[in-house]
């Protein structure tokens, strides 16, 4: 008789990210918010605050993302910055070079929150795996 078993039983060294469409959904939900929230604060047509908001969006779905949703964070975050901070709101343009050094400081803080997050997992499980490492419960 066949006897199944789990191969990955017990606790994982290092976390599994969370999928690529949550984020996108975190992403989208929370540039609306951001965004909104810099419009009612007055910030409608200063879109370097917002620029500045979103890219710590970006950084901080980042933390919790697969590399490959990075550049789908920082186009969603693009769209709502391109869309509804800049005068007239609710219509894309494309502004050549402001617009390209705006993607690209999105795309590198979603790189970045996400490279600083594998960096940490990655010491975290180590530490929790190597036969040198301290382990819970290990007298010191």
């Amino acid at each position: 008789m066949i006897e199944w078993r789990r191969l990955n039983t017990g606790i994982r060294p290092v976390p599994d990210p969370v999928a690529t469409p949550v984020i996108w959904g975190g992403a989208s939900l929370g540039a609306l918010v951001l965004v909104a929230t810099l419009n009612v604060l007055g910030g409608h047509g200063r879109p370097m605050f917002a620029l500045v908001a979103l890219s710590l969006l970006a950084a901080l779905l980042g933390l919790c993302a697969r590399f490959v949703a990075a550049p789908g964070t920082a186009g969603l975050c693009w769209l709502f910055l391109n869309g509804f901070a800049i005068p007239p709101a609710g219509q894309l343009s494309w502004a050549g070079g402001r617009d390209a050094r705006w993607l690209a400081c999105l795309l590198a803080a979603a790189v970045a929150g996400t490279a600083l997050a594998r960096v940490v997992n990655a010491r975290a499980g180590y530490r929790r795996v190597s036969p040198l490492g301290r382990r819970p419960g290990a007298p010191e």
